[in-house]
């Protein structure tokens, strides 16, 4: 379970690395430095997508794009009786961000779990494809 939590904990730090409410991202640093520090901008660029190639792809081939729509359509389910009892409130705009990446990054940190608790279940490996 350990496992889970810091694949999660790093999908939402690479989510809010990118774009968060407070100002400190790289889209605001981008915005704020993009002509004066253009190199270093494009650097980060290319480090953050590098994150996400890694992570989106291995979500891709554990549970696929239904499987994401799956895990996004059940947490907005959950947002939504949340909300719907009264223990969640959505009036204010960071908070919606907030829980947009914390949603995000559930997905994406399913999608690289999701091999280890398949095999733990069925006691089957998953094998990339191999030439020989």
């Amino acid at each position: 379970m350990a496992g889970f939590f810091l694949r999660w904990f790093l999908a939402f730090a690479l989510l809010a690395a990118t774009f968060n409410p407070t100002g400190y991202s790289y889209v605001g640093w981008a915005r704020d430095n993009l002509n004066a520090e253009l190199p270093m901008v494009v650097l980060g660029g290319l480090l953050l997508l590098v994150g996400y190639i890694i992570y989106l792809r291995a979500t891709l081939r554990s549970i696929g794009g239904f499987g994401m729509l799956l895990v996004l359509a059940i947490a907005g389910a959950l947002v939504w009786v949340l909300y719907d009892l009264g223990l969640l409130r959505l009036e204010e705009g960071a908070a919606r961000i907030w829980l947009g990446l914390g949603i995000l990054s559930l997905v994406l940190g399913i999608g690289l779990s999701w091999s280890h608790v398949r095999r733990r279940i069925s006691g089957q490996s998953d094998m990339d494809d191999v030439s020989a």
